[in-house]
């Protein structure tokens, strides 16, 4: 049933509605389809709502970002669900799902969908946990015909993930943090502070459940919430958190400019043929660092759906700048050597990596 609340309009409300009205305002609103003429609108077609899904695991961001989204969608021209995974790693697992689909109905939210998923161990507990919630997401958003699925992703949660790409070394990909749309998923909460949104529970008088598992240091990320950025706020000064959110903003504009460039360039400089895909050495040394080695990992995405580590890629570049007659490189999946001045990129089926 839907709620009939009528919170008062405080700071943190305006704050929440108003980031999630400037998201949905991206996205394509409602259209007329099966009309006469191919298409067009008209009296006898049929008004369709774009379906869009909040990811809601009954804490206070996705709480927020729910009840927003159910405050905005239809004024938007769409209509908003929730999906809720169920990742049966703690004991009432199921309850908790439970509780936040309720609520999701409470709310006027419709569709409604708790997925339950099977953790695995790849990659550690947290990487493993994010890869069977994206998978249900994604099969949900995909169920439901959903153009957009909402991540409660704060400004917070920004900073966070630029500080452990800093700490892992991770380069600009991680410094660029998280997109706010991906084209799939939508964060509509990325410049709003996590304080927010628990304001905007509290002044909604929704009650939110606090994970346990936001207070197990055991995760690198916790630590970075309770420990790193309150030290580095208190020996720094604040602000710490919105200029590593400033930082990625401009290190992501940055990143899509040489992404742009490497992709306009790989168009003329490519040369793909049945045996693999070859570039000129002379055009990759007379680039910079930069948009050489994203030209060397772009050649290897497309053509042989590699990704290539850092290591690997600047193995490859040496073939440029520090050629000495060395022989081919093997990288996994991918043979390379150089010859008549050009790089040979083919596909190597041996499982061992020789570099």
């Amino acid at each position: 049933m839907h709620s009939d609340r009528r919170p008062r309009l405080t700071p943190a409300i305006a704050d929440v509605r108003r980031a999630v009205r400037t998201a949905l305002a991206s996205l394509p609103a409602r259209r007329v389809v099966g009309a006469a003429n191919g298409g067009a609108a008209s009296d006898s077609g049929t008004s369709v709502e774009p379906v869009i899904l909040v990811a809601l695991s009954g804490g206070p961001d996705s709480l927020a970002l729910a009840a927003a989204t159910a405050f905005e969608a239809s004024k938007a021209g769409m209509r908003a669900g929730a999906v809720i995974v169920n990742h049966n790693i703690q004991d009432g697992s199921a309850d908790v799902a439970a509780a936040a689909a309720q609520q999701a109905r409470d709310l006027g939210l419709d569709p409604v969908d708790i997925r339950s998923v099977l953790v695995g161990d790849a990659g550690g507990p947290e990487s493993a946990a994010r890869d069977a919630r994206y998978a249900a997401l994604a099969a949900a958003a995909a169920e439901h015909g959903a153009i957009r699925v909402l991540l409660g992703h704060t400004l917070d949660d920004q900073a966070e993930t630029v500080l452990l790409g800093l700490a892992r070394g991770s380069g600009a990909g991680s410094l660029k943090g998280m997109a706010s749309d991906t084209g799939q998923y939508l964060r509509p909460l990325l410049t709003v502070p996590r304080n927010s949104t628990v304001q905007f529970c509290t002044d909604s008088g929704i009650v939110a459940w606090n994970d346990p598992h936001n207070l197990d240091t055991s995760y690198a990320r916790v630590r970075v919430r309770q420990t790193v950025l309150p030290l580095l706020e208190k020996e720094l000064g604040p602000g710490i958190r919105d200029a590593l959110v400033r930082t990625a903003d401009q290190a992501r504009e940055d990143a899509e400019a040489l992404d742009h460039f490497a992709e306009e360039m790989a168009e003329d400089l490519a040369d793909i043929s049945e045996a693999g895909i070859s570039l000129p050495v002379g055009a990759l040394a007379a680039n910079p660092a930069a948009l050489r080695q994203r030209l060397i990992r772009l050649a290897v995405a497309s053509e042989f759906h590699v990704s290539l580590s850092r290591t690997h890629t600047l193995e490859i570049a040496r073939l440029v700048t520090d050629w000495r007659g060395q022989g081919p490189i093997h990288v996994p999946g991918v043979r390379v050597e150089r010859r008549e001045n050009l790089l040979h990129f083919s596909a190597h089926s041996e499982e061992r990596d020789a570099v």
